[in-house]
């Protein structure tokens, strides 16, 4: 499985705006892609001072289906992202190839 991450620092006086659009319009998009089994929402703690940080991270069942987004998704979808907040975030992009899972028992 790969994890696909995807680090977003924001301008503040958006946040609120973004989150609504990430969790209704954009990650909703990229899981339809059917290249990734589920995404994590996450609020980064100890950003730089008046920064708010996030992270969206995405499981691919295979390196097949996440090379398949970065091809026939990724361009698209970013680049709407990228329109919509011009000039009031920084992203970087993490893939990591996920090599054991640990549970918890009980």
């Amino acid at each position: 499985m790969i994890l696909y991450n995807v680090t977003v620092s924001l301008d503040p006086n958006i946040e609120h705006e973004w989150l609504q659009w990430m969790r209704s319009k954009h990650i909703p998009d990229i899981l339809d892609t059917g290249c990734f089994r589920e995404s994590r929402l996450s609020r980064i703690h100890g950003e730089e001072e008046g920064g708010v940080t996030y992270s969206v991270m995405y499981v691919s069942p295979s390196q097949e289906m996440m090379d398949e987004y970065q091809e026939k998704h990724a361009p698209a979808l970013q680049k709407e992202h990228s329109a919509k907040y011009e000039g009031k975030f920084a992203a970087f992009r993490t893939f990591l190839t996920i090599i054991e899972e640990f549970h918890a028992k009980g």
